[in-house]
């Protein structure tokens, strides 16, 4: 059972958390393009980073979504990063625009699932025949 369950968890982290962002990570591609500095380091992976660049004349610090696939940069790093123009208080890393590190998670996790999933049925189908094996009684002498 608990084969099972980390099965299940690992496709919902997959179908629910992970394809999401990278999907919207790929919304981005035809963005503004626009020359960052890393603003607030932290793990860009779950959403912790933040960017600073100029968009529309003013200064802005922007967060990058989760799934970024961001290594260990110290402050001040530049990239370039992508905007929508309507909205830029959110920007993704121009590298990212594929779908980042959330695409190789979601691949991951998925694939993952569908390694336990067969596995946890298999075993489930073995307990239940040994069960069965041993409610059916055997000849008597």
């Amino acid at each position: 059972m608990v084969v099972l369950g980390l099965a299940l968890l690992l496709a919902a982290l997959s179908t629910r958390v992970m394809l999401p962002a990278a999907q919207h990570l790929r919304s981005f591609r035809d963005g503004e393009r626009a020359p960052a500095t890393l603003h607030t380091r932290g793990s860009c992976f779950l959403g912790r980073c933040q960017v600073e660049f100029e968009a529309d004349g003013r200064t802005v610090v922007a967060d990058l979504p989760v799934g970024s696939g961001f290594g260990k940069q110290s402050v001040g790093h530049r990239m370039t990063i992508r905007y929508h123009a309507d909205d830029p208080e959110v920007a993704v890393r121009e590298e990212d625009v594929d779908g980042g590190g959330a695409a190789v998670a979601a691949v991951l996790s998925g694939g993952a699932a569908l390694l336990f999933l067969p596995l946890s049925v298999g075993h489930l189908v073995y307990v239940l025949r040994q069960r069965r094996a041993d409610a059916v009684p055997g000849p008597q002498h």
